[in-house]
């Protein structure tokens, strides 16, 4: 999801850098490692859950409407 596959545009790598940054201010605890490791939605559900602990639905919610527009 935001880590990089190699061959990729440089289109590509701005937007996904730009989306790594923009989660990092939305969930801070996150370090541009974990999120780089992250490959879809309910990977980055788990990693949000697992450190912040709320009930999954209110996390569920949260990713989706944050990644709502974007494209990975």
């Amino acid at each position: 999801m935001f880590g990089f596959r190699g061959g990729e545009s440089d289109e590509t790598v701005t937007r996904k850098t730009g989306y790594r940054i923009d989660a990092k201010r939305q969930w801070s605890c996150r370090t541009t490692l974990d999120l780089s490791e992250i490959k879809n939605e309910e990977q980055l559900i788990t990693l949000v859950k697992v450190r912040y602990n709320p009930p999954y639905e209110t996390v569920r919610t949260d990713v989706q409407g944050w990644m709502a527009g974007k494209q990975f």
